[in-house]
């Protein structure tokens, strides 16, 4: 794939992870919700969404995968 489609598949996800988390957020805003109200708004993400927007903290295990990942790749 060209770098210029992959570029472009890039900012699609973070186009649509960007919009996920606003609605979530907006719907929070609008009820005026409480942080823990806030908090269960934003739960009904995909987890690999709310780790990359950092709101669950990645565990050890996760990023020693993706090291081992980038290695794997790095020296193939």
């Amino acid at each position: 794939m060209p770098i210029t489609e992959r570029w472009q598949l890039v900012q699609m996800l973070l186009s649509s992870i960007q919009q996920e988390t606003q609605t979530a957020t907006n719907e929070a805003d609008e009820s005026t919700q409480s942080p823990t109200e806030i908090g269960i708004a934003i739960a009904h993400l995909h987890p690999w969404t709310q780790s990359f927007v950092g709101l669950l903290p990645a565990t050890s295990e996760d990023l020693q995968a993706t090291y081992v990942d980038y290695l794997e790749e790095k020296y193939a």
